[in-house]
C-alpha cells in the first residue's frame, strides 16, 4: 500500500473553542472520517498535552466508518486564555508505522462564555504524544459540496425540528446511491459508462455522507 501515501484526513470539526464560564464546552467531540476501502490507524499529538484530556488517543477505524475522539480541557485558567494550542491527527496503514496523513486542528481557550470572536496566536512545531489509557477538510473536497455541508450543520445547529431533517436525509441518500454505482474501474456496457464514478468521487460522497449521518443523529 506505499502507493498511497499522503491521503487526505477527514477531520470534523477542524478547530475547537472551550469557553472558561461555559462548563458544557470544557468537553468536546472531533470526529474522525476513514473513508477509503480498508482500515486505518490514528494516533493523536498535541502541542500541549498535559492541558488536556483524551481516553482513547490512538486506535483504528474500519473501512467507511468513523470515531469520535472526546477532547477534555483540563486547564481552564487565566494563563491559559487566547493561547492557542494544536492537535495533530495522523493516519497510519493498518498495523504499521507507515503514515499516509495528517490534519492538524487549532484548539483556543477563551474567556467569558460562547463568542463568535475567534483569536489566533502563533502555534509550536514540536508535538508530543498523549499518554494512552487503554488500548486503542481536505482539497479533495469541493467548495461547493464543502458549502452545501456547512448549509446543512449550521441548519441543524440554528433550528429546533419537531421531526426528522429532510435536507440531510436527503443528501443521505443521494450519497447511498452514489455510493452504490459502479466505478469506473468495473467492466461493463457502455451504455450506462455515464453512471460510472470515479474512486475520489466516491471517497467524497463517503465523506459527505459521514458528516451528514452525524447531523441527523445529533438532531
Amino acid at each position: 500500500m506505499s502507493d498511497l501515501k499522503r491521503l487526505p484526513v477527514f477531520v470534523f470539526p477542524s478547530s475547537l473553542n472551550f469557553y472558561a464560564e461555559d462548563s458544557s464546552s470544557h468537553k468536546q467531540v472531533v470526529t474522525l472520517y476513514n473513508p477509503y476501502e480498508y482500515p486505518v490507524d490514528f494516533r493523536v499529538l498535541s502541542t500541549a498535552p498535559w492541558k488536556y484530556r483524551i481516553v482513547d488517543p490512538e486506535g483504528s477505524i474500519k473501512p467507511h466508518m468513523c470515531v469520535d475522539i472526546v477532547i477534555r480541557h483540563n486547564a481552564i485558567i487565566p494563563s491559559s486564555f487566547h493561547v492557542t494550542d494544536k492537535f495533530r491527527i495522523q493516519m497510519y496503514e493498518y498495523n504499521s508505522k507507515q503514515m499516509l496523513g495528517k490534519k492538524d486542528i487549532t484548539v483556543t481557550l477563551l474567556p467569558g462564555k460562547s463568542s463568535s470572536t475567534s483569536d489566533s496566536a502563533s502555534s509550536q512545531e514540536l508535538f508530543k504524544q498523549f499518554p494512552s489509557d487503554t488500548q486503542s477538510s481536505s482539497d479533495a473536497v469541493s467548495s461547493i459540496q464543502g458549502q452545501a455541508l456547512t448549509d446543512v450543520s449550521s441548519r441543524a445547529g440554528r433550528q429546533n425540528f419537531v421531526g426528522p431533517n429532510y435536507i440531510a436525509i436527503a443528501v443521505a441518500c443521494v450519497c447511498i446511491i452514489a455510493l452504490m454505482l459502479p466505478t469506473t474501474d468495473d467492466k461493463g456496457s457502455s451504455l450506462w459508462a455515464f453512471l460510472h464514478l470515479s474512486s475520489h468521487q466516491k471517497m467524497v460522497f463517503a465523506f459527505t455522507l459521514g458528516l451528514v449521518t452525524m447531523v441527523i443523529l445529533r438532531a
